[in-house]
């Protein structure tokens, strides 16, 4: 019940940042001494998500793929072609200053995020294709993120690539592996981790999100009738757009679903670390306002496809 209400989560989250924002903004601002290090508590957030999402994976997730990798080179395909230049489409087409441009072409460039996996199941599409997809574009963006960040966003200022794969390596793919290792060792005693994990996955993207809305309340006032409206289209046109390439590459109605609500919902949490980190906060901006507008988007196909034959 908690998962299929991330939509409203989120709005309240959004809601309470932006009447109060020091509610919110102290999980963007914080910091923790690790080991005589200081560790952003976003980093940290994040790399918990990651965590989680790698303890419901196995090595078997990976023959999966081996056994129908089409559906799955379909989605990835989409995920780093698709909507990349979806983004950098639409924000070319607004008049935003350059580091609003850049976030939506970050988040653009982003793997999908574990709440469409959520998504998928409320939708009754396909789950275990959902989770694959969402597997393989988190190990991939490693690498495609910050390359396809810099072909995209080179010509608004300097991206560097090889910073942003290092921050991709130690808050993506090390708790992914580390997650994926201990389901593999301890995969009977973290039953408790793995229920609990999509709560405080969407705990810490609410906090991302009304953190970041809380800290550029201010840019959202001055920048909503255009920046609004460009990660809305970014997000309508990344849903349509998966399905209906799926549906062409004659994919089911059931997959294509799935692959729609995978290219649609983009991982907002690891751009706005992103934006944060090597730009600035007002690059996560978009990231935040993504977040809330794909949950809303993916909540409402939902609901409308769980009502729906999928078997066609």
């Amino acid at each position: 019940m908690i998962s299929r209400l991330f939509w409203l989560w989120t709005i309240l989250g959004v809601a309470i940042a932006w009447i109060y924002p020091a509610s919110m903004t102290w999980f963007i601002t914080g910091k923790l001494n690790i080991l005589g290090t200081d560790v952003r508590l976003l980093s940290i957030g994040l790399g918990v998500i990651m965590l989680g999402m790698g303890m419901t994976l196995t090595f078997d997730h990976f023959k999966e793929v081996i056994k129908t990798p089409r559906s799955i080179f379909i989605g990835i395909l989409a995920q780093f072609i698709l909507m990349p230049f979806i983004g950098w489409s639409v924000a070319t087409l607004f008049a935003l200053p350059p580091q609003l441009k850049l976030g939506i072409i970050l988040v653009a460039c982003c793997p999908g995020g574990t709440a469409s996996n959520v998504v998928v199941y409320l939708a009754k599409a396909n789950l275990a294709l959902s989770v694959l997809i969402t597997m393989c574009s988190t190990l991939l963006a490693v690498i495609m993120t910050p390359l396809l960040t810099q072909f995209y966003a080179s010509a608004i200022l300097k991206v560097d690539s090889l910073a942003m794969i290092q921050s991709m390596l130690t808050v993506v793919l090390l708790p992914v592996l580390g997650g994926i290792i201990l389901n593999h060792f301890l995969r009977n005693k973290l039953t408790l981790a793995k229920k609990l994990s999509p709560i405080v996955a969407i705990l810490i993207i609410v906090l991302i999100v009304g953190g970041v809305v809380g800290l550029t309340k201010e840019n959202i006032i001055k920048y909503y009738s255009t920046l609004i409206p460009a990660v809305f289209i970014v997000h309508i046109l990344g849903f349509a757009a998966g399905y209906y390439i799926a549906r062409l590459l004659k994919l089911t109605e059931r997959d294509s679903r799935t692959v729609s609500i995978e290219v649609g919902m983009q991982n907002s949490g690891l751009g706005s670390q992103l934006a944060s980190k090597h730009f600035t906060v007002l690059a996560a901006t978009p990231c935040a306002i993504s977040a809330l507008f794909h949950c809303l988007i993916g909540s409402a196909l939902a609901a409308i496809w769980s009502r729906r034959n999928n078997d066609q």
